[in-house]
């Protein structure tokens, strides 16, 4: 049976999981698998395993019981190896890695940040703000016909889209990054903002507080949703 892949911690790590469980139905028993300077909390792998609430919320569990005690590099929902004695090749594999890391987030939470602003609101901004777009669009109005000026007009409004969400999203990194260790962009999409940063512990407040300010700073127009303290995935 294949294992399932919690997390990684140092050998010297306490363990008090004796009331968590991991994931399946019936929920699996955890263990750990050791080397001389790590230990991975890992357990069997319930067959035809999905990313359902119950069985996440098990792998978030164990990652929270595991990092109330100190650092620990947490694996993705469901990371599976072929057995317990490939998982020690892994860890002494990459012991020097791991432990590096290890160091490194210690003492360290993850918050991701999204944020979105409302697309009549921007639109609104680049109309009154674009000569070259309140020029296009009058064209527009003025002559139905004006084929070559309303395919100019859309591919106007298109790059200022971008060009004002890539800036928001600058701006917003820039006032918030003094206050996180580190900052992995995701993938922003239509989002001003998608955006994972590595925060101490002590200063998790003061994050927070950031946020809050640049919310009220922007307004109405646009929704903060923070996500966090989390284990941190973006920075494994």
């Amino acid at each position: 049976m294949p294992t399932y892949v919690y997390g990684i911690t140092g050998a010297d790590h306490p363990l008090h999981l004796d009331d968590v469980r991991g994931v399946g139905e019936p929920p699996a028993e955890l263990r750990t698998v050791r080397t001389d300077t790590l230990t991975a909390v890992v357990s069997d792998a319930p067959e035809g395993l999905r990313a359902k609430r119950r069985d996440v919320r098990a792998h978030q569990g164990v990652l929270e019981a595991l990092m109330a005690d100190g650092a620990t590099l947490p694996m993705r929902f469901g990371l599976l190896a072929p057995d317990d004695d490939q998982v020690a090749a892994a860890l002494d594999a990459e012991s020097d890695g791991y432990r590096n890391r290890l160091a490194q987030l210690d003492g360290q939470v993850e918050y991701h940040l999204r944020v979105v602003r409302d697309e009549d609101d921007l639109l609104r901004e680049i109309v009154n703000t674009s000569d070259r777009v309140r020029e296009l669009r009058q064209r527009t109005l003025a002559d139905p016909n004006a084929h070559d000026e309303r395919i100019a007009l859309g591919e106007t409004v298109s790059h200022e889209v971008e060009a004002r969400r890539a800036a928001e999203a600058r701006t917003l990194s820039d006032a918030l990054a003094p206050t996180a260790t580190s900052v992995s962009p995701g993938e922003s999409g239509t989002d001003v903002l998608s955006v994972s940063f590595l925060v101490e512990d002590a200063k998790a407040d003061t994050f927070v507080q950031a946020v809050q300010r640049e919310a009220e700073r922007l307004g109405d127009a646009y929704t903060f949703t923070l996500t966090g303290p989390l284990p941190p995935y973006s920075f494994v």
